[in-house]
């Protein structure tokens, strides 16, 4: 799918979709326990589904009703999945349910699309599992999906690279179940591993965690069903916060939560010391009209989802921006790095790449006849922003990549004042 977006001032106010960290770990948990669990304000999204189609593999049974999610858990019992578990494009399902795999005493075959085959390793997490005792090996042999997994764990001590927290949290959700000593180098993303010891803390799950270095925990979890909200996701508010500030607009987030734990909340931190100004008033948060912005050297490792939009806002500061410690966004849908630099200068951005970021000089955007999703929704939703704050009318292919976790980011645009059309017509970008 591709839009044509123009130049537009927003007014207004729009809900923020779910979390879908939180959506996918309600839904894990949700699996392990004993009887009935209620996910209300889920998030709906193809990771969403590709998750609930690995529970079902695993035994677990849901229904949908009024807009929640009601799981009947395995007490887990979990039962051999007889088929592959396809993972779609979540990097979440395929090491999540990748850990969780070597509770069986039977094989388990997780694959995915093009981007998860060839450009989300899991070579860590089948380190680790190795070192617990169990099989695990990527098909290839070059440590991405399709991997096989199969227990049962003889062994309770494991190392691995903590750069991405995924496998961290997949393998920390293991250690509720059994018992697990796991020892993190190169700890990385740390709230969002913060992230999953939030649910321990929530459903009682104990463990000891030293400095996110060292984890001790005893396993033998027994969950009962449980209900959970899930909160809206500050991920997807950073992109019409940002159409905001850059076209200097005013507008309202409904469903904020300040006190929820995710870590792009940090952002909005950020974006204050750049010069931005925002309310809150309870669940409302609102983004004022700002002056101009100005530069920053940004650590984005604690909330490397951010990276993309805030290379667009940075070419709209007044002064030199440097992004800095992101080196595992080359990792994730997409190199990240590498394709919002190459499309920000088909803009005409003034913008670097670094190995571990970027830096980003201020700049005149402008229209451009062709820009790329790279198929990942945050970038697509990043040159959205930029176009909308830039002079002329830009076209950006293989937009459809946004249901990923923004499946309303264009609907609700508009609904702010953006000028965007959209054409079902096929995307330039969209060979596999």
């Amino acid at each position: 799918m591709q839009i044509k977006i123009r130049p537009s001032k927003l007014s207004g106010s729009i809900a923020i979709p779910s979390s879908k960290s939180h959506t996918i770990r309600a839904l894990i948990f949700s699996m392990m326990a004993k009887g009935k669990s209620k996910i209300s304000n889920p998030l709906i999204s193809p990771d969403t589904f590709a998750m609930l189609d690995a529970m079902r593999s695993f035994g677990a049974k849901i229904k949908m009703e009024n807009k929640s999610f009601i799981v009947e858990g395995t007490n887990g019992k979990l039962k051999p999945a007889d088929n592959i578990i396809e993972c779609g494009n979540s990097g979440q399902v395929l090491r999540f349910i990748g850990a969780l795999a070597a509770l069986l005493p039977s094989y388990t075959v997780l694959t995915g699309d093009f981007s998860i085959r060839h450009n989300r390793p899991v070579g860590p997490l089948l380190s680790a599992l190795t070192q617990l005792g169990a099989f695990a090996t990527s098909t290839r042999l070059d440590g991405y999906a399709p991997i096989v997994i199969k227990g049962p764990l003889n062994k309770e001590s494991a190392t691995l690279d903590g750069s991405d927290s995924q496998p961290v949290s997949g393998l920390l959700m293991l250690g509720a179940f059994i018992p697990l000593e796991l020892f993190v180098t190169n700890p990385g993303e740390k709230p969002w591993v913060n992230l999953t010891l939030s649910w321990f803390d929530k459903l009682g799950i104990a463990y000891e965690n030293r400095n996110f270095e060292h984890y001790k925990m005893k396993g033998g979890a027994q969950l009962d069903g449980f209900d959970s909200s899930v909160a809206a996701d500050f991920s997807s508010a950073a992109f019409p916060i940002a159409a905001a500030l850059l076209t200097n607009s005013e507008i309202g987030l409904k469903n904020i939560d300040l006190t929820d734990v995710q870590g792009d909340k940090a952002i909005i931190g950020i974006l204050k010391s750049m010069g931005a100004t925002f309310e809150s008033h309870g669940s409302y948060f609102k983004i004022l009209q700002s002056e101009k912005l100005k530069g920053a050297r940004i650590d984005v490792n604690d909330f490397i989802d951010a990276l993309p939009i805030l290379a667009v806002i940075a070419c709209f500061a007044n002064s030199k921006t440097e992004i800095v410690n992101g080196a595992i966004a080359r990792k994730k849908e997409s190199d990240r790095i590498h394709c919002i630099a190459l499309e920000l200068k088909k803009m005409g951005a003034n913008i670097e790449e670094t190995p571990d970021g970027l830096i980003i000089y201020p700049s005149k955007l402008s229209g451009s006849i062709h820009l790329d999703s790279h198929k990942d929704h945050r970038i697509a939703m990043a040159l959205t922003v930029a176009a909308l704050a830039s002079e002329g009318e830009s076209f950006i292919d293989g937009v459809e990549c946004v249901e990923k976790s923004y499946p309303t980011f264009f609907d609700d645009l508009k609904q702010l004042g953006a000028q965007i059309e959209t054409s079902f017509a096929k995307s330039l970008c969209g060979v596999s």
